[in-house]
């Protein structure tokens, strides 16, 4: 049992980051960049609009309070970030912390966070192509831009002339119906999402300062439109379509958390980059506090002039910033919207798949996988075999799945890998290492409770259907009294401890079927580390 929890010593940790061989190219305008580049993606361009046609206009204070929840998380990652400055993020900090086991079975849930998150991204990214490739007269054939479920079920549902038909359904049967068949076996795959994550892994793969380049280039380009769109979408909000408010109540808002925290999965991605930034102690802590905070003005700003707009019911749709634009008849700027979503969602791309081979690098030099995905390419000075796997481990499942299955099981990942970095910032004995950055303290045996009954008499008055009682809400309301029990007796930092229950209770709020995809995941994980990682462990005293 010992071996399962044993820890990492940091001090063994930040002497691996002073050895690496990776280039140090990152500064701290770079590392905002990337921040920027995985926060302002896909979330904002596609989910959102689902968001906002549950929650009506009030999905902008679920931005706000899903940024909160980031906050607290942002700040034990910048301290873990300033500690060990070294690539793995959330495993890494786990194994300093929590142990072997914890570290490999967030290492795992990582490694199905970035994937699946860049598959959603990159079947999204497909959605935009096509649509900005119709608007300019080009016709893409729907059989070569769709996955074969999405298409057969277009297919069966036209056909029998359901009454529930979509625009995605009447696509889907015309790919049915168009695609050319070998030995009977529709051909539908989505080629154009394959296509950019190829490219992009080419990208990665040539090196990191072309990988900064290219972010730094496509974040400013998003950052301009976006702010050009709010700019120009002022002047055509009707504020008649912000009542009321939050039509559905709190619980419609709440439909929209993992649609809105999708705009936010690839936060942590920052710290995967941490022995490639030239001074990772001092400007890793300030570019994901800094990315944070420019990317939520942004959101509720823009979440605020797009329900404003256009009614919110009517914001359910692949592309909500171009409809709405095409609403008020600006034609030319629902274009450039469409083309930016497309330089937005490739930031995104580049990002995810630039921190996945990192966190698996990391893994493998602790002995948890095969050395071979840490092997550094001697001229690229980048972990190539794992940049290599992770990209067609990332295009392939883009040829034949759905957006729809992707983006709450990623979800749900990135909050798992939150609440155990806030945890282990709670259990790590920081006591013996130098930080550039600690998590302000603040005792939770004086603030804790008052700001819970804050919170309880704030949520009685603006959840006028009543409090649900369902197995999740039961479930979360014990995980808070014991953690408020454990951070009153030990003092625990006031911070962490607040990161760790809103990122729990945001997972609460997740469908059951997310639940059981995400636990059988990491049940495979744990056979490959019984199996493989537990032996093969550096810290194995058996392993030479």
């Amino acid at each position: 049992m010992k071996k399962l929890f044993r820890i990492k010593p940091a001090e063994e940790l930040v002497k691996q980051a002073e050895n690496s061989s990776l280039k140090k190219a990152l500064k701290f305008r770079d590392l905002t960049s990337l921040g920027i580049a995985a926060i302002i993606g896909a979330g904002i361009f596609a989910t959102v609009g689902e968001a906002a046609a549950n929650g009506g206009p009030a999905v902008s204070l679920l931005f706000i309070f899903t940024a909160i929840a980031c906050g607290f998380s942002a700040l034990s990652y910048a301290q873990f970030a300033s500690s060990i400055p070294i690539s793995g993020s959330a495993y890494t900090y786990a194994y300093a912390s929590f142990g072997e086991l914890f570290a490999w079975i967030i290492g795992w849930d990582l490694i199905l966070e970035y994937a699946i998150g860049n598959i959603a991204v990159a079947i999204s990214w497909s959605d935009y192509f096509t649509s900005l490739l119709e608007g300019m007269g080009i016709h893409f054939p729907e059989y070569l831009a769709m996955d074969f479920h999405t298409a057969y079920v277009g297919f069966t549902k036209v056909s029998q002339k359901l009454a529930d038909i979509t625009p995605l359904d009447k696509l889907g049967y015309e790919a049915w119906i168009n695609a050319p068949e070998i030995f009977g076996v529709k051909l539908i795959a989505d080629i154009p999402a394959f296509t950019i994550v190829a490219i992009i892994t080419i990208i990665i793969l040539i090196g990191i300062q072309e990988s900064k380049h290219a972010s730094n280039f496509m974040v400013l380009f998003k950052l301009m439109i976006l702010v050009m769109f709010i700019v120009v979408g002022f002047f055509y909000v009707n504020p008649e379509n912000w009542s009321p408010f939050a039509p559905e109540g709190f619980s419609g808002v709440m439909k929209g958390v993992a649609a809105v925290f999708f705009a936010y999965i690839g936060f942590d991605a920052i710290s995967t980059t941490a022995e490639e930034a030239e001074n990772p102690q001092k400007d890793m802590p300030k570019a994901m506090i800094a990315a944070l905070i420019i990317t939520t003005v942004l959101y509720v700003l823009l979440t605020l002039v797009l329900t404003g707009m256009v009614p919110y019911k009517e914001l359910n749709v692949g592309d909500p910033l171009a409809y709405a634009l095409k609403k008020v008849n600006l034609l030319w700027l629902s274009g450039i919207i469409a083309f930016s979503a497309l330089v937005a969602m490739t930031s995104v791309l580049l990002v995810f798949q630039l921190g996945q081979p990192r966190i698996w690098m990391s893994m493998s030099r602790d002995g948890l996988l095969p050395g071979i995905f840490s092997k550094i390419h001697p001229r690229y000075k980048t972990p190539y075999v794992s940049t290599i796997i992770a990209g067609i481990i990332v295009a392939v499942p883009t040829l034949f799945t759905s957006l729809s299955e992707m983006t709450e099981l990623t979800s749900i990942g990135t909050l798992f890998a939150f609440a155990l970095v806030n945890g282990g910032i709670l259990l790590w004995d920081k006591t013996n290492l130098e930080t550039k950055f600690k998590v302000p303290y603040f005792n939770s045996r004086y603030y804790l409770l008052p700001i819970l009954l804050l919170i309880g008499i704030i949520a009685y008055f603006i959840i006028p259907e009543g409090y649900s009682l369902e197995w999740n809400m039961i479930i979360f309301i014990i995980f808070t009294a014991v953690v408020s029990v454990l951070a009153i007796v030990k003092e625990y930092s006031l911070f962490p401890v607040l990161g760790l229950l809103t990122t729990v209770y945001l997972m609460a709020q997740l469908d059951l079927s997310n639940w059981i995809r995400f636990l059988s995941w990491l049940v495979v994980g744990l056979v490959i580390y019984f199996s493989y990682g537990r032996k093969h462990s550096k810290l194995n005293k058996n392993v030479s």
